[in-house]
């Protein structure tokens, strides 16, 4: 399973375990670094103000004047987009790379950008990495060397104390390791960034991996760059946020030797000339190598979590972005569409969404269905809520795991065996959009630190409305309730499901038996 909140993931799977472990995790424990260090035990850092004299401050300055107080914006909808974006921008640094990421894979993507960073650096970029520990499995050597660069540093926020059997924290520090940072950034020389819900892997760039994430990211650039540049700077300087100088003390550097025969080896692969052929083709990367952008000019207002969020075992209500997200969103009046990976709605969020259906308004949600999700817990805590949903009139797609998913246009999920959505994102009206990476449930909402940004963008937010008019019956079956009751999944105009489609009898039973366990503030 490949849950983006893992923390969640990682908890169900050990905790079976740990009380066989006790006495050997007190030994193991006592030879490890510290999972937080004080302020005065690392230098404070600050993104930087200077820059717009930079390449990319000076192509932006006259659209910028153009348009004060507004962000250009443009929606990364096509893995493969996301992925040359990234690239392309990291090319065109010359001060300053900060990224803040919950998950960074050493697969080929992953790889192939670390080394784009290390570049970047080598020319004289300064560069904070900034990533959840629950996310960097198996890559404390290259972390280590990367570190060891002059000009770049890394930061682990929540770190496991046991490096190479993460999962033994579990027994003593679960309150602390079940909080994790879900936040995603990724900003240029403090001139452009970009926001959204994927994390640094082939499955979340379309990269022809057995499993595609159908996601969304925002490239921006103007105001907002700032609010995102302090929002990292504020995660960055928190106690929280443990150099890896200090986290990875005991371990080997990846010799540069190696890095590069192993990112050498990437790069001449056959798969890789294909992906880079499939990327050289897309129109806006076109765009983006020419100049000419296409950016929508409007009002862009981030919203996020602090970081104190994580210290207290229930969290600080202070510390939450979710009232902020409700205020600026609004109430909505005539449409209320909602797309979550992970779909977990309290019994009052239920009551709510409910309530919005009796008074009128077009209430919609997109989520994993059984056979797409890579979380069974999950859906069983969805589950339970279907048909309170339903009743109320709230309309449920849930995306099928095979075929060709259209998301946002340009979007396409192919050469995968199996379709899994990843997005997180609300509209509201068709007027406003939030794109992010706040799923809604619990561990969102409650355990783990997000951010998105809030766009008032009637372009966007029709496209949202019009992708959920289109996604059944092709894309996403639509659950309903027959006339005894009981739910059915609509698969074709002729083809209607009375179980869960694509799944086994095991499966269901299974997440049946996990809907009756007290886990949904887990989800």
């Amino acid at each position: 399973m490949k849950r983006d909140s893992g923390a969640a993931r990682g908890c169900r799977k050990h905790l079976a375990v740990v009380a066989l472990l006790t006495a050997l995790l007190t030994t193991s424990l006592s030879a490890q670094t510290t999972a937080e260090t004080s302020v005065a035990d690392r230098p404070l850092s600050h993104a930087l103000q200077d820059t717009a004299t930079t390449p990319i401050g000076q192509a932006m300055a006259s659209l910028v004047q153009l348009h004060p107080g507004q962000a250009g914006v443009v929606a990364l909808a096509d893995g493969r987009e996301a992925f040359a974006a990234r690239m392309l921008l990291i090319e065109a640094a010359t001060r300053a790379l900060d990224i803040q990421t919950y998950i960074w894979r050493a697969d080929s993507t992953g790889t192939l950008m670390f080394e784009q960073v290390r570049r970047a650096a080598e020319r004289g970029v300064q560069v904070r990495l900034l990533i959840d520990d629950n996310g960097t499995a198996g890559l404390d050597p290259i972390l280590a060397m990367l570190d060891a660069h002059p000009n770049i540093e890394v930061r682990l926020f929540n770190p496991f104390k046991h490096r190479h059997f993460r999962w033994l924290g579990y027994v003593f520090e679960f309150n602390r390791l079940n909080r994790r940072m879900h936040n995603k950034s990724f900003t240029i020389d403090a001139q452009s960034t970009i926001v959204g819900g994927r994390n640094i892997g082939d499955e979340y760039f379309a990269a022809g991996q057995d499993t595609s994430f159908s996601d969304l990211d925002v490239l921006a650039v103007g105001e907002v760059v700032g609010a995102v540049s302090e929002s990292f700077d504020r995660y960055w300087n928190f106690g929280s946020a443990v150099p890896a100088s200090t986290a990875l003390v005991k371990t080997t550097p990846m010799t540069l030797r190696e890095f590069s025969e192993k990112t050498q080896a990437i790069t001449n692969s056959a798969s890789s000339a294909k992906y880079t052929s499939a990327i050289a083709r897309l129109p806006l990367i076109q765009d983006l190598l020419k100049g000419q952008v296409p950016f929508e000019w409007t009002k862009a207002e981030l919203v996020a979590d602090a970081p104190e969020k994580v210290l207290r075992p229930k969290g600080r209500r202070d510390s939450r972005m979710l009232p902020n997200l409700v205020a600026i969103l609004g109430q909505p009046s005539q449409q209320l569409d909602i797309v979550s990976a992970y779909f977990v709605p309290s019994r009052r969020a239920t009551k709510e969404l409910g309530a919005l259906a009796k008074r009128g308004v077009r209430v919609r949600v997109l989520t994993n269905s059984l056979a797409a999700t890579d979380v069974p817990a999950v859906h069983a805590g969805y589950a339970k809520h279907r048909k309170s949903l339903l009743r109320a009139g709230v309309r449920l797609y849930e995306l099928k795991p095979t075929g060709e998913l259209t998301f946002f246009r340009r979007a396409r999920v192919t050469g995968s065996s199996r379709a899994s959505l990843h997005a997180k994102t609300i509209s509201v009206d068709r007027q406003r959009i939030f794109v992010g990476s706040l799923n809604i449930d619990p561990r969102s909402i409650i355990l783990n630190t997000e951010m998105g940004l809030v766009i008032d963008s009637p372009t966007m937010a029709g496209q949202l409305a019009v992708a959920l008019d289109q996604i059944s019956p092709t894309f996403a079956y639509e659950v309903t309730l027959s006339k005894q009751g009981r739910l059915q999944w609509i698969d074709t105009p002729e083809v209607t499901h009375d179980q869960e489609p694509q799944t086994s009898f095991a499966l269901r039973v299974l997440v049946h038996m996990l809907g009756w366990l007290p886990i949904d503030g887990l989800l």
